[in-house]
């Protein structure tokens, strides 16, 4: 698919309507390089290939939000894109040369609630359902569920710092090697079906792995296990102890029962603030999941949504469901984080109930206890027999629990091992090293063509601390030179549409770049007839001043924004 139009507009009038072709595609800023003055007065570039990727499911955020301080907000922007109701379309078309071919109309508004628009083909879809309703539309010859449809497209959308400068790890922080592996393969057409099972298993092994980490804080499970037995070397002396004493036989029993429970109430104690760590790093991981996606302002949406309701008759949905709508992006993962949640919930609960019966029972003994004659020898053996016991209790507890976490990293690793037979077979490995060649033969003759360098993609199994192996790719010049890395960059995106077309792998044949100002005009010249003559789209935003004169003579020129016309021309309807 390629991009036939992008249209800005609010309820009156439209605002822009840019139209693209295929080649090269620009994007100008007329702001002169050596206008002081002008200097971070932003005309709206960057903006433009924001707004594509906001209608491919990116979050409305990016739009009004500085793409390298994420603490900077265009307020002025923000206001003007819910004040003026403003709705994005974009047009996305098989060819340009056949109007009865395929198109994909898709349109949003960076409005909540009733108010929100989000339609492809005119069609209204959910929050939840907008990113695979697009890989329906878009590659509806995917069958697998991960890689996502945002991750597979992010070759083809470069205006973040990582993605500007890194050719190959160009997805958020928190992505793993898993999920880059899972990604590399897809795209080299040697995608699993067991990709998604993977990355779900290697996400809960990390998180038991951690839990462990947390027991095994103060000491290590053979410390603990070795501190046990010289306790209970130490519990049989007290007792022998504490039998020489010419006790009545009522207080020997109580007093043994007595041990015996506060033995108990230790081990329960113990047990409850293990369980109670496992729950805190399940909820916590959830919010660190939700934190990562998503951070939604609800002070500002209660005030939005109790205007509409004042204004707006019959409204069904509460403000509770609109939270949950707003977050439903992340409730499948969510929901696999917290499948032991009920569990353990119920386990804590019977383990409080369990302790304040043992309390109950340890308060009748002590005072049954106490009225019966003692000596003071006796109270200190006594005394010291129910620290040990405290102590056996919790050491016992703690052994338990590292057991139970040991052996759930063995059970996922023994299903991960299942996978990794397949994954890491000679016949799938020589299927990856055929793609791998067939890739480098677009990738090396482009950048020869393009730079005079020789690129490659290259690959080789790791082994992370925690003994999971994974596909590690690489990018690497063949000329053995430092190379030019904006070049690589270029060259293996322009490399990949065409390898993606020779093997039938769903594409997107579109490229979004930011920030070429750097490229040298002889490298623009060639790219621009390269791309024209491949049938590539490649849209870039770049100062106009940084242009030779035969780029601008010869490509299409999308829009020219400047200071005093600005992409969303907020002054000019101020």
């Amino acid at each position: 698919m390629f991009i036939k139009r992008l249209i800005i507009e609010n309820k009156v009038k439209i605002i822009r309507d840019i139209e693209f072709t295929s080649g090269l595609n620009l994007i100008l800023d007329d702001t002169p390089s050596d206008d002081s003055k002008s200097t971070g007065n932003n005309v709206g570039k960057t903006t433009v290939l924001k707004l594509i990727d906001f209608c491919l499911g990116a979050n409305s955020n990016i739009i009004y939000t500085d793409t390298e301080n994420k603490k900077d907000i265009y307020t002025l922007v923000k206001d003007f894109l819910l004040d003026e109701q403003i709705t994005i379309t974009l047009i996305l078309t098989e060819t340009f040369d056949d109007p009865d071919k395929k198109q994909i109309e898709i349109q949003r508004n960076f409005l909540t609630g009733k108010k929100a628009i989000r339609k492809i083909n005119g069609n209204s879809v959910l929050a939840k359902d907008y990113e695979d309703e697009l890989e329906r539309v878009i590659m509806p010859d995917k069958n697998i569920e991960k890689p996502t449809f945002r991750q597979i497209i992010s070759h083809n959308i470069r205006y973040k710092d990582e993605s500007i400068n890194n050719t190959l790890k160009i997805l958020n922080a928190f992505t793993t090697d898993v999920e880059y592996e899972s990604l590399y393969l897809y795209l080299l057409g040697c995608s699993f079906n067991e990709g998604a099972k993977k990355q779900a298993l290697t996400s809960q092994i990390n998180q038991e792995n951690i839990f462990k980490e947390r027991l095994e804080k103060k000491q290590t499970k053979t410390t603990y296990e070795i501190a046990l037995a010289l306790l209970e070397d130490d519990i049989t002396v007290l007792n022998e102890k504490k039998s020489s004493f010419n006790l009545n036989e009522t207080l020997e029993e109580d007093l043994d029962q007595l041990n015996l429970i506060k033995y108990n109430i230790n081990k329960t104690s113990s047990l409850i603030s293990k369980l109670e760590i496992r729950k805190n790093l399940i909820e916590e991981s959830k919010q660190e999941l939700d934190n990562s996606i998503s951070h939604i302002d609800l002070q500002q949406l209660r005030i939005l949504y109790n205007e509409v309701t004042l204004n707006i008759s019959g409204i069904q949905k509460t403000f509770e469901d609109l939270v949950a709508y707003h977050n439903n992006m992340v409730v499948e993962k969510v929901k696999y984080i917290s499948q032991d949640l009920p569990h353990l919930i119920e386990k804590l609960n019977n383990s409080h109930h369990e302790l304040s019966s043992l309390l109950k029972q340890e308060k009748e003994l002590t005072e049954r206890v106490s009225k019966g004659d003692s000596f003071e020898e006796l109270e200190k053996v006594i005394a010291d027999l129910n620290e040990k016991y405290r102590e056996k209790g919790e050491y016992e507890n703690i052994i338990s629990q590292l057991n139970e976490v040991e052996g759930n990293i063995d059970n996922l690793n023994k299903q991960i091992e299942s996978i990794d037979q397949y994954l890491y077979s000679g016949d799938f490995e020589s299927l990856l090293k055929e793609q791998v060649k067939k890739f480098n033969r677009y990738f090396s003759n482009i950048s020869q063509e393009l730079y005079g360098e020789r690129y490659g993609l290259t690959y080789k199994r790791e082994t992370n601390k925690k003994g999971q192996q994974y596909y590690k790719f690489n990018a690497f010049n063949a000329n053995m030179s430092s190379g030019k890395k904006q070049g690589e960059i270029l060259c293996f995106d322009l490399a990949y549409l065409l390898f993606a077309d020779e093997e039938h792998i769903p594409c997107l044949h579109f490229l979004l770049n930011d920030k070429k100002e750097l490229m040298h005009d002889n490298q623009l010249v060639k790219v621009a007839e390269f791309v024209q003559h491949k049938n590539i789209q490649l849209v870039i935003s770049i100062l106009k001043d940084k242009l030779p004169t035969s780029i601008l003579n010869k490509s299409h020129i999308a829009v020219e924004l400047t200071q005093n016309d600005k992409l969303f021309r907020i002054e000019n309807n101020q």
